[in-house]
């Protein structure tokens, strides 16, 4: 009896310990200094599932799913958390996440996540390692403003004002001498009447000034 239970035993197949499994291989480190960011899930599976289901999730917990893609033999779907900018592709043994107008904010560290889904049973991978992706901090360089008059205008019109204002004061200046000179002329010809010399009134001079009659001054002598 005891014989005959062990070559039943013997019958039962055993449970392949590599069969529906999943693992996952991430590179550990990803510097984004453009914003965007491109997340491969290497993978290998050996199981028979059909349709399969890959998200990428945020932080140590795992908490935060960023973004997810689901495919089956004839159709494909992506969808993404509205805090993210990120869609998924699926190639072969991969799964391809592309994140786009990142902040520094989401600095932090990603994991992804592989599920077989059907037929059953169902089977995901264990956690990996994950990826740091560190989003460098964008500096925002101030520009000054630029005037909305070209340069080269505002060096014509400061050249003809320069120019105008050189002429007008050149016309000034020779008007000013001009009129300095005619003053000059003026003041020649200015009180011409002949005046007598000194020591010498009444020598063929005329008088011009009536002469004062000194006989009324000799009335008094004898």
């Amino acid at each position: 009896m005891l014989l005959g239970i062990l070559v039943v035993l013997c019958f039962i197949p055993t449970a392949d310990v590599t069969e529906n499994k999943i693992l996952v291989a991430q590179r550990p480190l990803l510097i984004v200094a453009n914003k965007t960011a491109t997340l491969v899930c290497n993978y290998t599976y050996n199981g028979t599932g059909k349709e399969f289901r890959a998200s990428l999730h945020k932080g140590t917990d795992s908490a935060v799913e960023v973004c997810f893609i689901s495919w089956n033999t004839t159709n494909t779907s992506s969808n993404s958390n509205k805090e993210f900018n990120c869609t998924g592709s699926h190639n072969k043994d991969k799964v391809i996440f592309s994140l786009w107008n990142m902040s520094a904010s989401q600095t932090d560290i990603y994991f992804c996540k592989i599920e077989a889904m059907y037929p059953p049973p169902y089977v995901y991978n264990e956690k990996s390692n994950g990826t740091v992706i560190h989003v460098k901090e964008t500096l925002i360089q101030t520009q000054e403003p630029q005037s909305a008059i070209p340069l080269w205008i505002m060096v014509a019109v400061t050249g003809v004002l320069a120019f105008y204002s050189m002429l007008i004061t050149a016309v000034f200046i020779n008007y000013w001498q001009k009129s300095k000179k005619n003053m000059y002329h003026q003041s020649d010809y200015m009180n011409m009447t002949p005046r007598h010399p000194p020591h010498q009134k009444n020598k063929g001079y005329p008088s011009y000034a009536p002469t004062r009659d000194y006989t009324a001054y000799r009335s008094w002598q004898p």
